[in-house]
């Protein structure tokens, strides 16, 4: 199982459609406090559809708080700031993909620790950041695909396909 981690996310939107991502990849989420809004705002189910209830979601008091509960958690740094592409790491199955803030991404002095871990997802130019949830989804994606995509649906079928053909 992949493990999703915010840390301190501030658009309730954002936070409902990564809940939306977790359910549909069988992943877990990861919301480290402070948040910028109430995890029950109705921004934050509209966004995650009627997924939110079946959601497997942990809520911790602060980063120090989420290593103490993970003490053995592979956690892989998304950043900016990172040195590897997120497609060159090799994932385990139960890797823990850390994503930072909105406004401002994970904090230098947690990265400074981490260099080997922080991956980054190439962009052009100057550009800021992607969406949280794109980002979230983009690096979670890869880390199912380098696993095999184990328990999930791999294979869409059309129930009435002869109905189609000519």
């Amino acid at each position: 199982m992949i493990n999703v981690v915010l840390l301190e996310p501030e658009i309730p939107f954002n936070t409902g459609a990564i809940g939306r991502t977790c359910v549909a990849t069988g992943s877990r989420l990861h919301l480290i406090e402070p948040m910028g809004f109430s995890i029950d705002e109705k921004q934050v189910k509209r966004a995650g559809l009627d997924y939110w209830p079946r959601l497997d979601v942990t809520k911790y008091d602060c980063y120090e708080d989420f290593l103490g509960k993970n003490p053995n958690a592979q956690v892989f740094y998304a950043t900016t700031k990172g040195q590897n592409i997120y497609s060159d790491v090799l994932f385990p199955e139960n890797a823990y993909i850390m994503f930072g803030k909105e406004s401002a991404g994970i904090p230098e002095r947690i990265l400074a620790h981490h260099k080997e871990h922080c991956i980054r997802i190439p962009m052009m130019g100057e550009e800021r950041s992607l969406n949280l949830s794109n980002s979230v989804a983009i690096v979670v994606y890869e880390a199912l695909r380098q696993n095999g995509f184990k328990t999930m649906n791999t294979c869409g079928h059309l129930t009435k396909f002869d109905d189609y053909i000519e």
